[in-house]
């Protein structure tokens, strides 16, 4: 679902020494999951998209690390849970978790359509007329959330879909 490609699948086995070794000399501030401010100021966790067509995601935040999965789908969102320096650690729509260089995510927030073909409408309201109709997997840009409703645009085509039924969006959350 996330267009993305495993690597190094054998390494599965060596990732958690290499996660302890590379945190032994982290500082607790970036070690600490429940912390609001990352060490970039901004908070975590968060919604970033991928900014190119395709990115690696490494099992560790450093180049040395090898690369888990190679994601080839620009505006995909996922979550940044955690900074070390120019690397996130970030969650994809699956779940999966690992470690990406700052320059190849974007701060543009997308959404993906998640769990069942879902309906858009022409205002935030279901009395409202559908004005088209997104399958699961449909990556697309977030221009407004408020109330429960996210107004999507996709290919000159624009509607609202409930934010629970997207990948992208906390719950509650307004973006404007």
């Amino acid at each position: 679902m996330a267009s993305r490609i495993r690597f190094n699948s054998g390494m599965k086995r060596f990732i958690p020494l290499l996660l302890a070794a590379a945190f032994a000399g982290t500082p607790a501030a970036a070690q600490d999951s429940d912390a609001t401010k990352g060490l970039s100021g901004l908070p975590t966790p968060r919604w970033v998209s991928i900014a190119s067509g395709e990115a690696n995601m490494r099992a560790g935040p450093g180049e040395a690390y090898p690369v888990t999965w190679t994601y080839k789908r620009k505006g995909l969102p996922v979550e940044v849970i955690r900074e070390w320096g120019i690397w996130r650690q970030v969650r994809d729509p699956d779940g999966e978790t690992g470690w990406m260089n700052k320059n190849l995510l974007s701060g543009k927030r997308t959404a993906m359509v998640r769990g069942k073909i879902a309906n858009l409408y022409a205002r935030a309201e279901f009395s409202s007329r559908p004005v088209w109709r997104a399958e699961p997997g449909v990556v697309a840009d977030i221009q407004v959330c408020d109330e429960g409703w996210c107004r999507l645009s996709l290919g000159g085509r624009n509607g609202y879909v409930l934010a629970v039924d997207l990948w992208g969006v906390y719950k509650g959350e307004t973006i404007d």
